[in-house]
């Protein structure tokens, strides 16, 4: 077996967790990243999804995991903000995590180019890599396999332009998903609850990523304050 199919295996069926937290909230901190990772693995958690170099390095001093590994950045001329150019993925690469996610939508990159022009670029230049496709729609997630993604994920349902009216999870996308592509489905994305969870594996996902529901005290806490004003 390869080091890729021990990753994929080592995750297959079980949870990854998202432990991220943006500039403006109050657990940004690439320590306190680090013991969130250390919580999820001791409450059962196969893999991590982090964003940032200084969070990837933290955590992996922290746990021996599977990281699915982002770098979040803002250009004005672009709405593609996860892992946006082949500087994010040179860093990701060099910082040694195990699946690089990226924004795989149709949408225009900060290079003015498509993810249909640039990616074959960077799966020529790493060729050992895993990369997941972090999609929006069915269409955007077959594309994805064909250019040679290891792996696909819902991530970006309903966040883009053309998808923001969309229940998420989308069960239905999901189900497709699984149905039709011969690679590991990640399901990712509006999952709060475990019966949402188990909902999504029960459709043959190969594994899923929670993250606000689990490492976001200040979302999850607006959620129950909503509930009462």
């Amino acid at each position: 077996m390869s080091k890729q199919q021990k990753i994929f295996e080592q995750i297959k069926r079980r949870l990854i967790v998202s432990c991220q937290a943006l500039p403006e909230e109050p657990l940004h901190s690439p320590f306190i990243m680090s013991k969130m990772a250390d919580a999820a693995m001791k409450g059962g958690a196969a893999g991590i999804r982090a964003n940032s170099v200084e969070d990837i390095k933290a955590i992996k001093e922290t746990v021996d995991l599977p990281i699915i590994g982002i770098i979040k950045r803002v250009y004005e001329n672009s709405a593609v903000f996860i892992t946006p150019t082949a500087l994010e993925i040179d860093l990701l690469y060099k910082a040694g995590v195990d699946i690089i996610a990226l924004d795989a939508t149709k949408r225009i990159r900060p290079d003015g180019k498509t993810i249909s022009e640039t990616f074959p670029e960077i799966r020529a230049k790493y060729k050992d890599q895993l990369f997941m496709a972090d999609c929006s729609t069915f269409e955007e997630a077959m594309e994805a396999y064909k250019l040679g993604f290891d792996c696909v994920g819902t991530t970006l349902n309903g966040y883009t332009e053309y998808t923001k009216h969309h229940q998420i999870p989308d069960l239905d996308l999901i189900k497709q998903l699984v149905n039709e592509l011969p690679i590991p489905v990640i399901a990712e994305g509006g999952i709060w609850t475990p019966e949402e969870l188990k909902s999504v594996f029960d459709l043959g996902v190969h594994t899923a990523v929670v993250g606000t529901a689990i490492t976001r005290p200040m979302e999850i806490t607006k959620r129950f304050v909503q509930v009462i004003e």
